[in-house]
């Protein structure tokens, strides 16, 4: 933090089409957190049709940052970071649009932020939360269960997107699926040595049926893609291990076994399509092994470029703070 000009609280919401609940999100938002110095607005519209710029705007947002056209949940989550940072946010908190989350529980949010933590997420009451069909608290259960143990956090939702991040975590993290930026973003910051917590939170009656999550089937899917996309990118070398396992095992055992049965064998049977087989998967699982030995020194590479750009993405920002500052 930065003690000469105090602790600065950029509050992200990314909208598309929000006209209608935009109000009543703001409404929610506090002005005055403790253990900050000034609180701001920043809304992101991806792309929106309606008048959800001119209601921000009417609302005394602070800022406003728009795409030309719709790009997507993670793109406007990233382009709300980088201007945050360009508005010289010591913290950010990202919530929905949609007035999902509890405003009120924002000064909850960022304390462990403020007492050291790199990335909070708040946990909704899964549980209790009447708009939950069963089908979907199992999957946000599951959900949450495989993030945890693919990104190595404690994180019980993985899936909320009421989260706050300190500057130093907002400058680290990209996403690089379009989908959105939940899960992606845990695995990363386990790869990235950032430090995770989470903390309950309350949310509000349900506004509108989410547009993010059209089906069961359609999250599950998504879902997947994800993770397993976002384990490959951080850990090359263990994913295709693991991934490369399958096949050398199983054309390992159909190699001892014809080697075991030509030993044991009177009378001599070739076995070819056992042998060929057994050779083939061998092949391929020493393959795999071989793309994640490449995967790894290419991941490596990249956390060389992303520390470079972290460092001059942080002077940057920090130059052009210092100038506001001046000025």
């Amino acid at each position: 933090m930065t003690a000469d000009m105090g602790v600065k609280l950029v509050i992200q919401i990314p909208c598309l089409n929000e006209e209608a609940t935009l109000p009543e999100t703001l409404a929610d938002l506090p002005r005055e957190v403790p253990g900050v110095d000034v609180v701001e607005w920043l809304v992101i519209d991806d792309g929106s049709t309606d008048r959800t710029v001119e209601v921000a705007r009417e609302l005394g947002v602070d800022h406003v940052v728009s795409h030309r056209g719709n790009r997507g949940l993670a793109a406007a989550f990233l382009t709300g970071l980088d201007a945050a940072l360009a508005a010289g946010a010591d913290i950010v908190v990202n919530t929905d649009a949609d007035n999902q989350y509890d405003g009120s529980c924002i000064p909850d949010l960022i304390q462990p932020i403020l007492a050291g933590a790199d990335m909070v997420i708040g946990e909704r009451p899964i549980e209790d939360t009447p708009e939950f069909s069963g089908t979907k608290k199992r999957l946000q259960r599951t959900g949450s269960w495989v993030v945890r143990k693919f990104s190595g956090t404690s994180v019980r939702d993985a899936a909320s997107g009421f989260r706050a991040f300190s500057r130093d975590a907002a400058l680290r993290l990209q996403v690089y699926g379009r989908y959105s930026y939940t899960m992606e973003t845990l695995v990363q910051a386990n790869a990235e040595g950032l430090r995770v917590t989470g903390v309950p939170i309350r949310t509000n009656p349900q506004t509108r049926p989410s547009r993010l999550v059209k089906s069961s089937m359609q999250y599950v899917r998504r879902s997947a893609q994800t993770i397993v996309r976002s384990f490959a990118i951080y850990y090359p070398f263990r994913f295709f291990l693991v991934v490369g396992l399958v096949p050398f095992l199983l054309g390992m055992a159909l190699l001892v076994r014809w080697l075991a049965l030509y030993l044991v064998e009177d009378v001599y049977s070739p076995r070819l399509p056992s042998l060929i087989m057994g050779a083939v998967l061998t092949i391929v699982g020493v393959q795999l092994w071989v793309v994640g030995f490449l995967g790894d020194l290419q991941a490596a590479t990249r956390r060389l470029l992303a520390e470079a750009r972290v460092r001059e993405r942080r002077r940057a920002f920090d130059e052009r703070r210092i100038t506001d500052g001046d000025a």
